[in-house]
């Protein structure tokens, strides 16, 4: 089984960059049993291309950022390539922490992983996208998790107060641990990797 170019370029840009700016080193060890999985193909999905009102809005502003970190730019440049392949959803669940304005104002799409263009349980990659002035809300979930975040934005995470990870930055959440996101005056933009727990396959 083999990946489709446009996959297969972006994932290997991933990696490099999740690699690179990853400071934790718990974020290092999930990031590289991750793009060890992936070195086996999954099932890949055709058709799913769809996008929500929030994207046509601001992804094409993602995709002129300009980082300053070549293996960044790249990530981006792989990402616009990619992007018409996958399907954007909303957040079917949240509670009372999101702010009003959420629902129409986010979206996520899984790259790979459970219902993503490539279909698979060990590994989910993905990205959430939010229009300005959106909390995400309070949530947490099994597999741990690291972002690698590509603009402007806040996040929490545990008993921590709101951070800055700044372009390029990137933070590690360990499993079950509550956290969050919002945007400020400019929409939010991140990738996140998430790591099942392996012994359970």
């Amino acid at each position: 089984m083999s990946r489709n170019d446009a996959l297969q370029t972006f994932l290997d840009t991933a990696f490099v960059a999740f690699d690179r700016f990853a400071q934790d080193q718990r974020a290092r060890k999930s990031i590289m049993q991750m793009f060890s999985n992936l070195e086996m193909p999954q099932t890949e999905r055709s058709g799913i291309s769809k996008r929500l009102p929030v994207c046509h809005r601001y992804l094409e502003g993602v995709f002129t950022t300009k980082t300053e970190q070549p293996v960044l730019d790249l990530l981006i440049e792989r990402f616009k390539a990619l992007e018409p392949h996958l399907e954007w959803k909303w957040r079917s669940t949240y509670d009372g922490s999101a702010s009003e304005n959420f629902l129409m104002s986010h979206a996520n799409t899984v790259i790979v992983g459970p219902g993503g263009l490539e279909d698979r349980a060990d590994v989910w990659l993905g990205a959430t996208l939010m229009a300005p002035n959106v909390r995400y809300p309070d949530h947490d979930h099994a597999p741990e998790e690291t972002y690698l975040v590509l603009s402007d934005g806040e996040f929490m995470h545990g008993d921590s107060d709101w951070f800055s990870p700044g372009v390029g930055g990137s933070f590690y959440n360990p499993p079950g641990i509550r956290h969050a996101m919002r945007s400020g005056e400019k929409p939010l933009f991140a990738f996140w990797a998430l790591l099942p727990d392996q012994t359970k396959h």
